[in-house]
């Protein structure tokens, strides 16, 4: 999970550090849009989806009427929980940041992958609206045999916490209270 998040992180800081100089010679918006999904267990055999997407003007002037559809979600396999697929904005200025996010529940089990979500905008020098794409999303296990994750026992966290400060270390070997009782 945290190399997902690594991953993501890193992809994104990447997107925005290169387009920023594609963006600096424009006199135009310039979107980035990166979308993630995570996963939450309820209970056995209910989990939800958690999708967030942050749409980012990396150019430098206004975006308007930004308007966000993400139709990568078959209804045959999730519902919508809270919030909608998709939204819309009057404007994103340069240099500024959108975010919107949904809970949908899974109806079924097995890998799904999401496609981007779709951003529209317009700008006053065009008549038609510009489109950009979110980044997609890891594929999902929905509904996966997972293991069980261990967890730590605040017990044992403490106890070698202890005999950590109470051992100590001479010449490879470790002595508890003044008797040796390890060869390291």
């Amino acid at each position: 999970m945290a190399n997902r998040f690594l991953q993501s992180l890193i992809f994104v800081a990447l997107s925005l550090y290169s387009l920023s100089f594609a963006s600096a010679t424009s006199d135009e918006p310039f979107i980035v849009a990166h979308k993630k999904a995570t996963l939450k267990r309820l209970k056995s055999g209910v989990e939800r989806v958690i999708v967030s997407i942050d749409i980012y003007n990396q150019g430098s002037s206004t975006a308007y009427d930004v308007s966000l559809n993400d139709e990568s979600w078959p209804q045959e396999a999730f519902s919508v929980v809270s919030g909608n697929t998709s939204t819309s904005w009057e404007r994103l200025d340069a240099g500024s940041i959108l975010s919107h996010s949904f809970e949908l529940e899974a109806k079924v089990k097995g890998l799904f992958h999401g496609a981007p979500a779709l951003i529209t905008f317009r700008i006053p020098t065009k008549a038609a609206p510009l489109e950009a794409y979110s980044s997609p999303i890891f594929p999902l296990d929905i509904l996966a045999e997972k293991t069980p994750e261990k967890k730590f026992d605040l017990v044992e966290v403490i106890s070698k916490v202890w005999i950590t400060s109470v051992c100590h270390y001479h010449h490879g070997s470790v002595y508890l209270s003044g008797r040796k009782s390890v060869q390291v």
